[in-house]
């Protein structure tokens, strides 16, 4: 009889045993799958911060080199109004063609500019 008290608290400490076994490891899949989750999240933040800042890029490049054309425009018209001016003031060998409407030429230029100007969407920074 005292062999099969024996026994019978084995079977019981054994099972007690595999429970709390199963019970760990369930904790530890829980703790894995929450945290595999986690690094997914974290995954896609990072794809989706790259992914706006090579928009971002694309946007400045863009941006840039509308702006660096608009230098040359410009630097072009100073070039022509510092030419107009100096035959003006008597100091330049360089003489206008008579068929140059500068109004017409200057209206042209600022109207492209502003052109390019108001049709360019707004940047957000």
């Amino acid at each position: 009889m005292a062999r099969k008290n024996k026994e019978n608290k084995n079977m019981a400490l054994s099972a007690v045993l595999r429970d709390e076994g199963d019970s760990s490891e369930d904790d530890y899949r829980r703790k894995r799958d929450k945290n595999n989750q986690a690094v997914k999240r974290s995954r896609v933040k990072s794809r989706m911060r790259t992914q706006q800042t090579l928009q971002r890029v694309n946007q400045l490049k863009t941006e840039n080199d509308m702006l660096e054309e608009k230098i040359k425009l410009l630097s072009k018209e100073l070039g022509f109004l510092k030419e107009l001016f100096m035959a003006q003031a008597g100091t330049s060998q360089i003489e206008l063609p008579k068929s140059v409407d500068l109004k017409t030429l200057l209206s042209d230029t600022t109207s492209d500019i502003l052109d390019n100007d108001l049709s360019k969407p707004p940047s957000s920074s």
